[in-house]
């Protein structure tokens, strides 16, 4: 199958750079142009074209106007408009105000600022753009443009794995989450943007991107700003090397492959992108990098896409142009984005593989057997506002039921506090968890859904072998995943117990709300969550659940012959249980999990 490679180029002019915020004069202004030209001068060398994102300061710019309109005219190059890029002197005199971040205003403020810039856009260049940007784009401010706006067709509308992350290495001064979207283009429901819409009704008109392409382990295990498809992000990862007198970078190339890799497990389309202001690009270099290094990974990165596209193994798109053939090759909003990720930062075996439909986003870790570390209920289509006058003023991020670096995962301080969903096998009184159990994966698309399978793992329990193969299915169009845990060798009859487990919390960061609303049961059977490590039991249970009001969010679990309990946790381990266990001495135990909007 050919693989299409669709890579998006994303310029935005600044005159008023973040980098420099708090430098004013002409100089400033003269070098943020520079930059914005040699990054244009040198897509266009490579034979690239690219997105112009016009700022609001930019909007005010004869030069930046012209020079934009020549581009579209001379290299098909895109003129769309970006709601970054705001705090010019401008716009801090009309609006009053310091805030920057389109999406942490009031809403009446959100529909002033999108009507004054999309007038200032159309009178600039006598038509309304086909696409905009933001770090984050809330349903809200997406379905007033969408509305109001209709040409816009493609946005870039999430940063992903941004959350507490950035606000720790941001040295706790970064107040805005948005956290739990996808990783790779998605049409955005009209209830909320992290979400992939459902259905054409639930469609809010628009294609979304994330601002960066990443690496989908080193960035979710760490500091995301040093791991993504932007050059300068890698420099300061500081993930290159000196060769003489030449600097190299073979990560930056390794990390743009991995996503054409991406077409095995996407039915042959795959996406990339590079998008960079000016300020990553200044005369006075960033963090050890001086500007010479700065401009040649620059130029380089773009050679690599340009050499790729002499190949015919690229194809370069406007952000426009993108969504149109998104549309094409997604008729089906049931449509997976897949992802087995490997290590290509530090080469190990380590494996990750992420998923995201309508229902859900999870990530399953095959350096933990399989363990899920990550898991978002999109089936619950949370409504939640953002911004000035809101309850979130600041924390866009979509809740997680799991999250390993959170909410820990298997590897605590405190035994069974962590969440995360695995196996345990017990055996005479001795228990092993598949987390132990590093393995890899490989990936298959079946009529039924998208199926995971792992290599076979040994654990040896008082002396007894037993070996076990792994596989998850995630169920096309269902929020369901059905996990199997083969026993493939002969255990002479001995008996084993396979305990499924989910330990889960909910959230956007690392400290748990209250738990008390939520509501564990098997069966006919259930209890409030009180804190008191109360546990409900039931023998051949047809299904254990937990609900959780608080995120309109209800969790089932069940398996044929199980034995299925939930339970609560304490206040030192804010936590809930659902385990589902069987004993056999062949076969093997299949379970399922279900994520439903709760009421």
């Amino acid at each position: 199958m050919k693989n299409d490679f669709i890579v998006n180029i994303i310029h935005r002019p600044e005159l008023s750079p973040e980098y420099a915020e708090k430098v004013a004069g002409k100089g400033v202004q003269d070098e943020s142009l520079g930059i914005f030209i040699f990054q244009q001068d040198t897509a266009h060398k490579y034979g690239l074209k690219t997105t112009i994102q016009i700022t609001y300061a930019s909007l005010f710019s004869e030069v930046i106007v012209e020079l934009a309109k020549l581009h579209h005219q001379r290299y098909g190059d895109e003129i769309a408009l970006s709601l970054l890029g705001l705090p010019c002197k401008q716009f801090k005199e009309k609006y009053k105000t310091d805030d920057f971040c389109i999406w942490m205003f009031d809403e009446k403020t959100k529909r002033e600022i999108v009507d004054d810039v999309f007038s200032m856009f159309f009178d600039r260049f006598g038509f309304y753009p086909e696409s905009t940007s933001s770090y984050f784009l809330d349903a809200y401010t997406i379905n007033y443009i969408k509305e109001n706006y209709p040409s816009v067709k493609c946005a870039v509308a999430t940063c992903w794995e941004e959350g507490p992350k950035a606000y720790h290495t941001c040295n706790n001064s970064w107040y805005t989450f948005m956290d739990g979207g996808p990783w790779n283009p998605w049409i955005p429901s009209k209830v909320n943007s992290h979400c992939p819409a459902s259905s054409k009704e639930d469609d809010s008109g628009i294609v979304a991107i994330p601002h960066l392409s990443r690496d989908l382990i080193a960035c979710f295990d760490g500091n995301g700003s040093n791991f993504g498809t932007h050059p300068q992000n890698v420099l300061r990862g500081m993930i290159y090397y000196k060769d003489g007198d030449e600097y190299e970078y073979p990560y930056l190339y390794n990390l743009i492959d991995q996503y054409r890799h991406l077409g095995k497990y996407n039915d042959g389309y795959s996406y990339n992108m590079m998008f960079v202001g000016p300020g990553w690009l200044n005369k006075l270099g960033r963090w050890e990098a001086p500007y010479e290094l700065l401009a040649k990974s620059y130029d380089d990165g773009m050679k690599y896409y340009g050499k790729l596209k002499e190949k015919g193994c690229l194809t370069d798109m406007t952000m426009s142009e993108f969504a149109d053939f998104y549309r094409l090759r997604h008729p089906d909003y049931n449509t997976a984005e897949c992802a087995l990720w490997k290590d290509i930062l530090y080469g190990s075996d380590k494996q990750y593989f992420w998923y995201a439909d309508p229902f859900l986003r999870t990530c399953l870790d095959f350096n933990q057997g399989g363990a899920m570390i990550d898991l978002r209920p999109y089936a619950a289509r949370l409504p939640q506002k953002i911004g000035i006058g809101t309850d979130n003023v600041y924390d866009a991020s979509y809740p997680y039921l799991i999250q390993a670096n959170y909410r820990a995962g298997f590897f605590t301080h405190y035994a069974g506090a962590g969440t995360v969903k695995s196996c345990k096998v017990r055996y005479h009184g001795e228990e092993a968890d598949l987390c132990l159990c590093r393995t890899m994966a490989s990936f298959e698309n079946t009529n039924e859904g998208v199926r995971i399978t792992a290599n076979p793992v040994t654990v040896v329990l008082d002396g007894l072998e037993i070996v076990i193969q792994s596989v998850f299915t995630f169920v096309r169009g269902s929020g369901e995943l059905i996990t199997t845990r083969k026993i493939l060798n002969d255990l002479h009859g001995e008996k084993v117990e396979i305990e499924e487990y989910f330990t889960g919390g909910f959230g956007t960061t690392e400290y748990q709300a209250d738990m008390s609303k939520l509501v564990l049961g098997v069966d006919h059977e259930k209890m409030n969550y009180s804190y008191l490590g109360r546990s409900v039991s039931a023998e051949n249970a047809k299904t254990a659940y937990v609900e959780i009001p608080d995120i309109e969010t209800l969790i089932e679990a069940g398996g044929e012959g199980c034995t299925a309990t939930v339970q609560e946790g304490i206040a030192f381990s804010p936590v809930y249980h659902i385990n589902l266990s069987k004993t056999l001495s062949e076969g093997g135990l299949t379970t399922w999990l279900r994520l439903k909007k709760a009421n």
